[in-house]
């Protein structure tokens, strides 16, 4: 997160930063020699000033190019776009300018899905238009996209919000089915899972390695709380701000990424990791992310197609020793044309 956003209550010095994430992930139809990759650096940067944030470093592997941001992440690779941000960024009004980059520049013609997904904020009215409220970003979303579909899952303190054009498996024919699934290309498609787990109530001196005070630098914040073995092998970009705060991309040769952004602040201590590591089973991904931050609340989404090796993760849930010392305070799934969801709330027992 930036600095300049961290506001202070003059009431009683606390300091404040929303480090609940929006992000935005789009996938364009597959064309012969279309590339997002060829959208320069340049014009990144014209595109996330829409967004209120700016590049502050960059890495890549053969198959992705990984940039950590003033606010978070974003990740390019051959036809997937994701942003990721935090604070008060707008990155829902940058869309129109990479539909525009993605068709006149990368060439694609058309979009195969969109997610946009959210936790509620810790602060929705501090939140600048169109995020002050969901129904505002699913009527922009549907202006640039037609119509799409919008679910709310959780408890409505610790709801997730989720936009995709997706249909719910059973709500649409035969033919419309066979149609979209056509127009998205998902034939031949490449499998695809996502990890995300986001946590709040964070142990204080967990919390206490991303400040300035207490790492020298990123690198050593990265080795003191394990975030390096959290899934090993990847290239590690990470930066500490200051006075506090914390953002790392990691790359790995087969074009799996992580991603973990940090605010410490103990009035509103935040982290969320994401992945699209290919793990048959995520018992020791969760495991580790857990050990590292000890949360005293979390929401865990797992999305995955029917031929990603996480197809079976969602039913080991109930089996992971990491997940014993929680409660599971809510559960959905959800059966989409082409994907299943799985989020959970959890809380931590009382000790």
């Amino acid at each position: 997160m930036a600095e300049t956003e961290i506001i202070s209550n003059s009431d009683n010095n606390e300091q404040f930063f929303e480090g609940v994430e929006k992000l935005i992930e789009i996938w364009f139809t597959p064309v012969k020699r279309a590339d997002l990759r060829k959208i320069t650096r340049q014009q990144w940067e014209n595109v996330l000033k829409i967004v209120r944030c700016e590049i502050i470093s960059f890495t890549q592997s053969d198959e992705v190019d990984a940039y950590v941001l003033s606010e978070s992440s974003m990740f390019v690779s051959r036809r997937r776009w994701i942003l990721k941000t935090c604070g008060k960024t707008t990155p829902l009004r940058c869309v129109r300018a990479v539909l525009a980059l993605a068709r006149e520049t990368a060439g694609y013609a058309r979009v195969q899905n969109v997610f946009y997904s959210r936790r509620e904020f810790a602060r929705p009215e501090a939140q600048l238009k169109p995020h002050d409220n969901f129904d505002s970003e699913v009527e922009l979303l549907d202006s640039f996209f037609g119509d799409g579909r919008a679910y709310i899952m959780g408890p409505e303190k610790d709801c997730w919000y989720l936009y995709t054009l997706l249909p719910l498996e059973g709500t649409v024919d035969a033919l419309e089915k066979e149609q979209r699934e056509v127009s998205d290309g998902r034939e031949g498609g490449e499998p695809d899972q996502t990890i995300e787990i986001l946590m709040s109530d964070l142990d204080p001196a967990v919390m206490d390695i991303f400040t300035r005070a207490a790492s020298a630098d990123a690198a050593q914040a990265t080795r003191a709380s394990g975030i390096d073995q959290i899934i090993p092998g990847m290239v590690i970009d990470d930066y500490l701000f200051d006075p506090c705060g914390y953002s790392m991309n990691g790359v790995a040769k087969d074009g799996c990424y992580m991603t973990i952004h940090i605010t410490p602040e103990p009035s509103c201590s935040y982290v969320s990791f994401e992945s699209n590591v290919s793990a048959a089973c995520y018992e020791r991904v969760l495991s580790a992310v857990l050990a590292a931050f000890r949360p005293a609340k979390f929401v865990l989404t797992i999305f995955h197609t029917p031929d990603a090796p996480a197809s079976e993760a969602l039913r080991e849930l109930k089996t992971f020793h990491s997940l014993n010392a929680f409660e599971q305070k809510e559960a959905q799934y959800c059966r989409f044309s082409g994907y299943e969801l799985h989020y959970a709330l959890y809380n931590k027992f009382p000790s």
